[in-house]
């Protein structure tokens, strides 16, 4: 069949709350017969999402006892280590039913008396276990909004010397309060089985060929594709456009384009940060799912090419009031922007974020994908460091801190953070989840101590040494500077903190034996067995990724790395070379009797458990593997 030879506006998208119950969802699934199943999607601590098929017919049926009681699931089979055990492993996925409900679409598969594709209708849900405990990554975002909006309801009401700096008299005048939050998604696309230099690559993004071009060919018109339907859903789609990354595609004889390697970014409107992580969700299914229909490979991965650009996924947190007038405002603009960069609640909870970001960035930076990413010395966002501008009518464009502060003096709504350093695997309701607590932290210490604007301006932009309220004596929380090329690598170490090198020095931080994790338990966000559980779970990815993927990849890598040139062919140039880069790729994947190579040492560290260990080979791996590649390309580049 023609690609997309159906109508896309006959198709059935989202079905908003007020259109969940039982006989408002039954007639309209019956005015869309080629939705033919219901998928109760249920996250787990990983941030894994769950997608059996129920009929729609059986679903309508049992209607009340799904609403009620959900479906099961077998626990042991989903990340919740230290919850759901084999001996204790009843999991139950019960529907969400305040939230967006979507349509996914086979495209491949079309229905014959519609001529649509068939459809399956998912449901976000939580997970219960046991009978008793909520549990998974949606309802630790659920609990963190109910916390902090009450929490902060209440700090409001015992500090009312803050209205002064709000446009709001009291908080009587507030009827509820709105976390918003938006991501930007980015993401590489491929021909399969094709492959693009990486030198090409780099060349292209050295010389900023591909940034925000036009698109041509099949990718032009999977992103064209690709927004229509994403606007379908009344996601609000803003932009899609392509990203640094990427070199120019070839065309083979029929006037098709091969070798494509690009990369692209889609960016859409904010909505309630429970509601923005579930819309996620759906983006990545219909990006994926559309490109494929032209032949296109797609990675979320944060790195899926050393040396060149990685895929971010910048995630925008914002903070507003709706009044009992219908007003919304927005409480981290100041009274006058003019005057203040942020209300003193934007200062306490950019503050607490800075502070906290230490148990922040194991929900942000949770595998080792992340960290190929987030490289110390290169530039990418691992400096715990804001912006707020070089004044307050000029606001911030630095892009090398870590957080930043997004404002318009003349749009009050836009106050906003943009936290830079997640990526598109990172678990967004986590990292909101955890985001809002450490907030609260600082919001909390802000009020309390009665600090206005200006005092709080000073405290975030105190210098290194000195005391402060709330933060640290020993660090800089405030930079606008260029981070990378105006600091020291050991500047940088000093003033803004050691950033993680990998999974297990940033999961080292993460436990209930550091006194900042407290901030979860508040309001029972997170019980001491979910914050155990995330702990072992990260720990468990992290050890068998190691030692089951990245192991055996690295030693398929080494075999690759042939020698080129024939005895008597080359020169001792070559010789050299080829010697060199033999005598290294032993090092690392040769062991002998006396002798085990690196690799060998990293599984043996692993299967004694001993993680320290492990983790300062795997560094060394990768810091030889870097300069294996590095030998290997000048090798190759000196054969005729």
């Amino acid at each position: 069949m023609v690609l997309f030879d159906f109508d896309l506006d006959k198709m059935l998208y989202t079905i908003p709350p007020e259109k969940h119950g039982k006989e408002d969802l039954a007639a309209i699934l019956a005015e869309h017969p080629e939705v033919r199943f219901v998928s109760i999607v249920g996250i787990d601590i990983g941030g894994h999402d769950t997608d059996e098929k129920i009929p729609v017919d059986l679903f309508l049926k049992d209607y009340d006892k799904l609403m009620a009681h959900g479906v099961q699931t077998d626990g042991s089979s989903v990340v919740l280590p230290k919850i759901a055990d084999l001996n204790n492993a009843k999991v139950d996925i019960i529907p969400d039913p305040n939230v967006n409900w979507f349509v996914d679409h086979n495209l491949k598969h079309i229905d014959t008396k519609t001529g649509l594709p068939i459809g399956t209708l998912r449901i976000p849900a939580f997970l219960l276990h046991d009978d008793v405990a909520e549990v998974g990554a949606r309802v630790v975002l659920k609990n963190s909004i109910n916390t902090f909006t009450s929490g902060l309801m209440k700090l409001l009401e015992e500090n009312p010397y803050v209205f002064e700096e709000l446009p709001i008299d009291s908080a009587d005048d507030i009827e509820e309060l709105v976390l918003t939050g938006a991501t930007e998604l980015e993401f590489w696309v491929k021909t399969p089985e094709d492959e693009v230099d990486k030198m090409t690559l780099q060349t292209a993004q050295g010389l900023k060929e591909q940034y925000w071009k036009r698109t041509v060919g099949a990718v032009r018109s999977s992103l064209e594709r690709t927004l229509l339907i994403l606007d379908k859903y009344g996601f609000g789609v803003e932009m899609g456009h392509k990203e640094v990354g990427g070199a120019k595609a070839g065309m083979d004889a029929t006037g098709h384009y091969n070798h494509v390697m690009e990369q692209l970014e889609i960016d859409w409107k904010y909505s309630d940060s429970l509601q923005a992580a579930d819309n996620e969700n759906m983006v990545k299914y219909v990006v994926r799912d559309v490109f494929r229909m032209y032949g296109l490979e797609v990675t979320f991965n944060a790195k899926p090419m050393p040396g060149v650009a990685g895929n971010g996924e910048h995630t925008h947190i914002g903070v507003a009031a709706k009044l009992k007038d219908g007003r919304m405002v927005n409480l981290f603009t100041a009274v006058d922007p003019k005057k203040d960069y942020m209300s003193p609640l934007g200062y306490g909870s950019l503050m607490g974020i800075l502070k906290n970001y230490d148990i922040i960035s194991p929900f942000v930076s949770w595998n080792n994908d992340a960290f190929n990413r987030l490289k110390p010395g290169f530039e990418a966002p691992v400096c715990v460091v804001t912006s707020l501008g070089h004044s307050v009518t000029a606001p911030s464009r630095n892009r090398t801190i870590l957080i930043g502060l997004i404002r318009d003096i003349n749009e009050p709504m836009a106050t906003r953070f943009e936290l830079r350093s997640p990526n598109p695997k990172s678990n967004t309701y986590l990292v909101y989840a955890s985001a809002y607590m450490a907030m609260l932290d600082g919001v909390k210490a802000v009020l309390e101590a009665g600090k206005t604007s200006k005092e709080l301006e000073a405290s975030i932009s105190k210098e290194y040494g000195q005391e402060d309220f709330y933060l640290d004596t020993n660090r800089i929380y405030r930079s606008e500077k260029h981070v990378f090329n105006d600091y020291t690598q050991e500047e940088r170490d000093k003033y803004f903190g050691v950033a993680p090198r990998n999974v297990w020095e940033n999961i080292c931080f993460f436990n209930r034996q550091n006194e900042h994790t407290k901030i979860f338990e508040r309001g029972g966000v997170m019980s001491e067995i979910t914050i155990d559980s995330y702990h072992e779970a990260i720990i468990a990815q992290w050890r068998t990724e190691l030692h089951d993927r990245i192991v055996p990849n690295v030693m398929e890598e080494l075999r690759k790395m042939k020698r080129l040139h024939e005895p008597g062919e080359g020169n001792d140039y070559d010789d050299m070379m080829w010697s060199e880069v033999n005598e290294l790729r032993k090092e690392i994947g040769k062991s002998t009797l006396k002798n085990p190579c690196l690799l060998t040492k990293i599984k043996d560290a692993l299967d004694s458990e001993d993680y320290d260990k492990a983790s300062d080979l795997q560094i060394e791996m990768q810091q030889k593997m870097e300069e294996l590649s590095a030998l290997y390309g000048k090798y190759k580049r000196n054969l005729l």
